[in-house]
């Protein structure tokens, strides 16, 4: 069939009403093969065992290629820089790197404050860490340096070990401002070492898929309880009032109540001041947003407000004549390197390691997000370990940890950013500020920046419309989302995470605990099996019972599984194997009975009892009648079906004694022996008990995608009990993993062979319906599907 005639074909089909489209394919799509159990589908593809590889053997070997390939890996700027089209990209670049700086002045000195350190720390954190991500980082347009959410953590750390109490002068209480900034610039420095160890560790053992804990719901509703810890805790910055240093569970409420109770303290000149510097910032971002089509860059709005505010504080005298407080000190040039302190390093491990966890994963979502937008490959691994040499080398350069911003990647891939070339700019300039510049700013104001901070947290206050949306599409994650932020605000940023994980983690394995369960019915004329309370046209095979879960089957929710199978079976199979087992151990006790009087029959002289045992149906029903009639009814029942013994007759002259012991043993034979002649004296029919309405089951483990040594003795308990009540079970669908898995958990035996497993829930079905009762060996036959 030529082009032409197949492209007139599918267009007569999509003219076609729905139906009679469908019967036009069927009429083209005819498939013919065997029924298929899984060692004929192992025979018929070659199922090859994969070769075992060990990746370790190429650890240690050595080449020009191999050292090529690792250095290109962990020094990226190496495989990208000498093929940087400076002509395209050097322009864009260079405008991104010079916004980029413009914003990263004001937020390096308020995010500083955030941290509770001196403004120039924050100058020094958004230099040297940006500078060696230009290194080794893989994405080409976050901005990597000082982050709000960061800084509030950070801040945490440097209040609850080294808080304003531990300072305070015994000649007038007041706080000796200078010893406990260098003991906190200590602090934030060995936290950023601890930092940027974790990260490089995990990242070099292949660890950046940890993050993959952290869901987007989760990051979300953190960093949002984040940025309501960065508003509050600049309130202080914004009416100018002394508060006490707080951390842990709850700091944050108390934090609150302290400002309300202190407000009347409030000065003046410091409110009307961050207003005014926060009223500006509005309208410039306004204006930013309404213009943006029109301007090439947008308008540097924090640095034109730091230049003006502090122009006017020197030029008014803010802080002597309205009590302002104000920077200080801004000392010009770079620090030299300072070794950590290990006495530190065990009150600091565990925020170390909530800070690496918490900066990798706002940095890896980003990379991503903008690696997906302009097509190309973040190695997490790898940014993993930039982001932890970053801090590990701010650290000796008194640095506090880092991760990228938000705000600033946005700018500096709008602007025309293509590579890190861009961040390289931006630190530079950074640099200049610190030899050169930083002086300038002694005179402004901390409430500006307190301003320039609560005005940047518009995009993470904005997340709060993540309720309304997520409680249309997923209520689950909103309830991620609402867990994360209520810990977070209450717990404080480092217990609530860990609390966040936990729920998160706990909430998965609740999720798999209670899966849907499902009887599955055949779609007509089709090979397809849906489940019966969804489509109505699906319709149970007769005498085949289909089941499935929506989740793999695992320790967690093994017993779950079995309980809803025999749930949904209709059949109560443990009351049935119950029931079963006392009428055979009833059946045995009276074979005891028997052979007892027997011997004692054998042994009398003056009495001789002939016996015989039937094993028909109808005498195994009798056993279950009441004791009166059995004993009313056996010996006619014994003669009457007597085969190659005569019954003895049975004369009045007879002993008492003789009658009654010739009765029982007669009831006896006729209830229990077990033997040659009594081969099915344990059947359900046999016993009188009810028998399930289907004679196959079939398990459809297609949603298997593990298994562990609970799902294997759960699923051999499943064919022992069906087994029990006259069911034969049957698997299907299951991935080859799993079936390996299954033979290497011993599953398979004399019992349950791999000719209990077919190719597809059709070849199952197909199998138990035609052959009912027979083995599972039973010659194949061919199937049209």
């Amino acid at each position: 069939m030529g082009l032409s005639e197949a492209l007139g074909q599918r267009d007569t089909e999509a003219l076609l009403p729905v139906t009679q489209a469908m019967e036009l394919r069927k009429r083209n799509y005819y498939v013919e093969r065997p029924l298929l159990n899984q060692e004929q589908l192992e025979e018929l593809g070659c199922l090859t065992s994969a070769t075992e590889t060990h990746q370790w053997r190429t650890w240690f070997q050595c080449s020009y290629t191999r050292a090529r390939a690792l250095l290109l890996q962990h020094l990226p700027v190496l495989a990208w820089l000498p093929r940087y089209p400076v002509r395209d990209w050097l322009l864009g670049d260079l405008l991104a790197g010079l916004s980029v700086a413009i914003m990263q002045l004001p937020q390096g000195l308020a995010y500083a404050l955030l941290a509770g350190l001196p403004p120039v720390f924050g100058l020094y954190s958004s230099f040297y860490p940006v500078f060696i991500y230009f290194l080794f980082g893989t994405s080409r347009h976050i901005s990597v340096g000082t982050f709000a959410v960061m800084s509030v953590m950070v801040g945490s750390v440097t209040e609850s070990l080294a808080p304003d109490e531990d300072f305070l002068q015994a000649e007038n209480a007041t706080v000796d401002e200078e010893a406990r900034d260098a003991a906190r610039v200590q602090l934030t420095a060995t936290l950023s070492v601890l930092v940027g160890l974790f990260q490089v560790g995990l990242g070099l053992v292949h660890f950046g898929f940890v993050v993959t804990y952290l869901s987007e719901p989760l990051v979300r509703g953190y960093t949002t309880a984040a940025s309501i810890q960065v508003f509050v805790s600049q309130l202080k910055y914004v009416f100018g009032l002394q508060l006490s240093s707080r951390s842990g569970p709850l700091s944050l409420i108390y934090t609150v109540l302290e400002v309300c109770w202190k407000l009347p303290q409030s000065v003046v000149g410091t409110v009307v001041t961050a207003l005014v510097a926060g009223v500006v910032l509005v309208l410039v971002k306004l204006l930013n947003d309404k213009l943006q089509r029109h301007l090439p860059l947008p308008l540097p709005g924090e640095l034109l407000t730091l230049i003006g505010a502090t122009g006017i504080s020197y030029g008014v005298g803010l802080k002597h004549r309205f009590g302002v407080d104000v920077v200080g000190n801004i000392p010009a040039g770079l620090v030299p390197p300072v070794a950590p302190s290990p006495q530190l390093f065990a009150s600091l491990v565990g925020y170390a390691f909530t800070i690496a966890v918490v900066g990798f994963a706002i940095a890896i979502s980003l990379g991503k997000i903008f690696a997906l937008r302009h097509g190309y490959r973040v190695d997490s691994n790898q940014e993993l370990v930039a982001l932890g040499l970053s801090n590990l080398v701010g650290g000796f350069f008194r640095c506090f940890p880092v991760s990228c911003s938000m705000s600033r990647s946005l700018v500096q891939e709008s602007t025309g950013g293509n590579t890190q070339v861009a961040g390289a700019v931006s630190s530079l300039f950074i640099l200049i500020i610190i030899v050169k510049l930083g002086e300038l700013f002694q005179d402004l104001p901390k409430a500006v920046l307190a301003a320039v901070i609560i005005v940047n947290l518009k995009g993470m206050l904005k997340q709060f419309t993540d309720i309304c949306s997520l409680w249309k599409a997923n209520r689950v994650d909103l309830l991620i989302w609402l867990v994360t932020f209520v810990a977070t605000i209450l717990l404080n940023l480092d217990l609530g995470l860990a609390v966040a994980v936990v729920f998160s983690l706990l909430l998965v394995v609740f999720r798999t605990q209670l899966p849907r369960y499902s009887v599955l019915g055949q779609v007509p004329d089709t090979d397809i099996y849906r489940d019966v309370a969804e489509y109505s046209e699906a319709r149970e095979v007769p005498g085949v019972k289909i089941f499935r879960s929506s989740a793999t089957m695992y320790f967690a929710n093994a017993e779950l599984y079995s309980d809803a199978l025999k749930q949904r079976c209709g059949v109560d199979v443990d009351h049935l194997i119950s029931r079963k087992k006392k009428l055979v151990k009833k059946q045995e006790q009276k074979l005891k009975r028997l052979k007892k009087l027997q011997k004692q029959a054998g042994a009398s002289k003056d009495t001789s009892v002939s016996i015989e045992v039937n094993s028909s149906t109808r005498d195994m029903e009798s056993n279950n009648m009441e004791d009166s009639k059995a004993e009313g009814e056996g010996s006619a029942m014994s003669c009457r079906d007597g085969g190659a013994h005569a019954c003895p007759e049975r004369k009045a002259t007879d002993l008492p004694a003789q009658v009654s012991t010739g009765n029982e043993l007669e009831d006896m034979a006729a209830s229990g022996q077990e033997g040659a002649k009594a081969p099915d004296v344990t059947t359900l029919k046999a016993l009188g008990l009810p028998q399930p309405h289907f004679h196959s089951l079939v398990l459809d483990l297609g949603a298997l995608s593990f298994v562990d040594t609970v799902c294997l003795k759960s699923l051999k308990n499943i064919f022992r009990d069906f087994r029990e009540i006259e069911v034969e079970v049957y698997m299907a669908a299951c991935h080859t993993p799993v079936v390996a898995q299954l033979e290497a958990g011993h599953f398979f035996d004399a019992s349950i062979t791999k000719q209990h497993l077919f190719a597809s829930v059709h070849d199952a079905v197909l199998f138990a319906l035609q052959h009912p009762r027979s083995s599972p060996a039973s010659p194949v036959l061919m199937t049209k599907l």
